[in-house]
């Protein structure tokens, strides 16, 4: 961070180069999480952010130093290195043991042309040793009320003696040190206070997430989580001729619980009902997935099932909630349902068409006596 390779005032440019590259990640890794949840690839968010922010900063590290590798000034770029290191081992939530950076950190010696000095040596070891307490602040300290002072305590320690080891391989006088040392402090209050800002922002956008595509009062997915789950599955299962299989249910006679009972009682109905079905799916195939789809109505979606396929899982959570009353205060409350079950045709345009054809099926059970499945 010299005037030989910045135009402007290094120590301006370093911030809005760090927050660039911070950015660039953010918009990346966002990028691919809706991709790889609109191709239904099954891989949770934090692996994801965290073995992207590993490898994103490893080329980001790797490619700087390219610069001025092998130099008497390869000492320059020193902060952004330790910043990588900070986010990877504080705010990326991996979890890999320090001695997994170590073949990291012999390449990059190697790559460096520095392997054969013992400041490096020095210097590679404090690195390992950081990692490991930026990994144990995280876990241990994350959540505490002075999490803010524990990360600046150990970021701070650990990056002056970096440099001191810097110092001594490249005989930098007291003034870069502490200049050095000074930027890379202000560096680490901007990334805790810029990440914090981010994931403070994506927690939110979350929550409204799961409060738009979550029922209340039965904590299962709904209408809107529906819709967009089976576009995507529909699509897929089309073009791949993949099997896709819907159960659709109804409570029976709901109204009349609501005005014999109370809406309370109704509600207690609903939850009862979703406990049970969601029961019954955990035990055969998370896959399976659950959504309420209307006041009674209830929709389960099977991917990679055929009609014959979804026996076993319709017929438990027809058998277990019509077997079981719901109890509310001291009353017994008998609850029966109608079902209809189909699989995806080839004459599915839509997948609204594949959905009316279950829907016809369970308003076949309902004008037949209900309390029965009608399947197609």
């Amino acid at each position: 961070m010299t005037w030989l390779y910045w135009r402007v005032p290094p120590f301006v440019t370093s911030i809005f180069f760090v927050l660039g590259v911070l950015t660039l990640y953010w918009v990346l890794l966002n990028w691919m999480i809706s991709w790889v949840h609109r191709h239904h690839i099954d891989i949770a968010d934090d692996m994801l952010n965290a073995w992207f922010g590993v490898i994103y900063m490893l080329l980001f590290v790797f490619s700087m130093q390219t610069l001025i590798v092998g130099t008497s000034i390869s000492w320059q770029f020193m902060n952004f290195q330790i910043i990588a290191l900070i986010f990877c081992g504080y705010f990326l939530n991996i979890h890999l043991r320090y001695y997994a950076l170590l073949p990291v950190v012999l390449v990059f010696m190697v790559f460096n042309h520095s392997i054969f000095y013992w400041q490096s040596w020095g210097h590679a070891a404090t690195l390992l040793l950081f990692f490991w307490s930026l990994n144990y602040t995280r876990i241990h300290f994350q959540k505490h009320r002075y999490a803010w002072g524990y990360y600046m305590m150990v970021s701070t320690f650990f990056g002056g003696v970096l440099w001191v080891w810097m110092k001594l391989k490249f005989n930098l006088d007291w003034t870069t040190f502490f200049q050095e040392w000074i930027y890379l402090i202000i560096f680490e209050v901007l990334l805790y206070g810029y990440v914090t800002m981010l994931t403070n922002d994506s927690e939110l956008k979350l929550r409204l997430a799961k409060f738009a595509n979550h029922d209340a009062l039965t904590q299962t997915e709904n209408y809107g989580a529906y819709t967009s789950e089976i576009e995507g599955l529909f699509s897929d299962s089309t073009k791949n001729h993949l099997n896709l299989s819907m159960m659709m249910f109804d409570i029976d006679h709901f109204k009349h619980v609501n005005d014999t009972y109370g809406h309370l009682a109704g509600d207690r109905v609903l939850q009862h009902v979703v406990t049970v079905a969601q029961t019954v799916i955990d035990a055969n195939d998370p896959n399976v997935k659950l959504y309420r789809t209307g006041g009674e109505e209830f929709n389960i979606v099977f991917p990679g099932y055929d009609l014959a396929s979804t026996t076993t899982i319709v017929n438990q959570i027809f058998t277990a909630i019509n077997n079981l009353d719901v109890k509310f205060d001291d009353q017994q409350i008998p609850i029966s349902i109608s079902v209809g079950v189909s699989s995806l045709a080839c004459d599915d345009q839509t997948d609204n068409d594949f959905y009316n054809r279950v829907d016809q099926n369970l308003y076949h059970s309902k004008r037949n006596g209900r309390m029965q499945i009608t399947t197609a």
